[in-house]
This record gives structure tokens, sequence and C-alpha cells, in this order.
């Protein structure tokens, strides 16, 4: 009985938040391989540095949804390259205990409440400006730690 409690226990630790579906056309949250541009995986290399986000695949002009029941806490700018001008746009978010942002989304708007499932935005274009990239929804903790354990 006592290995039981002790189960139960381990059980309702690691029940924490868990990401549901972001990207219209990715139910299960796929996350970015490798390609050309790097590896979409938390700590993957980028020119000396580490990628502090994981990378959700997303098409092009896809809807996004929220994860869970959150509320919008603004817009945030990714770049300040002009370059990167089309792909520029992001949101503020915080929800099951969780403080998150979304990159490469332009949202619906930038503050009250959504709930599970429904619309955060849209993909913005990223082959324009990564031609040949897996197109994806960068996800980075307000505080950059590892977000992998969510999903």
């Amino acid at each position: 009985m006592r290995s039981f409690f002790l189960l139960l226990a381990l059980l309702w630790a690691c029940d924490g938040a868990s990401f549901g579906p972001l990207c219209e056309g990715n139910p299960f949250n796929r996350v970015r391989g490798s390609d050309r541009w790097g590896s979409g995986h938390y700590g993957a290399s980028r020119a000396g540095r580490q990628h502090k986000g994981l990378d959700v695949e997303c098409e092009d002009g896809s809807a996004v949804y929220a994860p869970f029941d959150v509320t919008l806490h603004g817009r945030l700018t990714v770049y300040t390259d002009r370059n990167k001008e089309a792909i520029n746009e992001g949101i503020n978010l915080r929800g099951e205990g969780l403080c998150f942002k979304l990159f490469y989304v332009r949202p619906v708007r930038t503050s009250g409440s959504l709930r599970k499932g429904e619309r955060i935005g849209t993909m913005l274009p990223m082959q324009s400006v990564y031609p040949g990239i897996t197109s994806h929804v960068h996800v980075q903790m307000c505080d950059k730690s590892d977000p992998t354990p969510y999903f």
C-alpha cells in the first residue's frame, strides 16, 4: 500500500502544464528537426550561441491556437534587423502557471484572455525571410528555460 501512495505522489508531482496543439495542421506539436538553417530543439547551436526556445512546426499562414487557457500580455518584437520585418512579431502569454512567448505570430489581439483552442493569431511568412527553413512557431519561456518538458 505504501508503494501505491508513493507512486500516486510521484504521478501528482509530474502532472504539470502541457501544451495543447499550437498550430493548424500539426495536432501533436511536431518539433522542427534539422534543416539548412539549424535545428529546432532547445539548446541547439546558433552561430556561437544556444537556441533558447523550441520550434514547433507550423506552415506559413496557418492559424495559431492557445495551447491552454491563457492571458495575453502584449505584442513583442523579435528582431531589430529590418530585413526580417516580415516575421518580426509575436505575443507574450501566461497560463497554467507559465510565462512564455510565441515568435513569428501575428496576434489577433494583444490583451485579454483566450480559452484553450481559441485562435491567437496567424503564422507569419517565414519562407520569405529564411527560404527552405521548416516554418515554425518559436516557443520561448520568459526565463529562457527549456520548454521541452511541457510538450
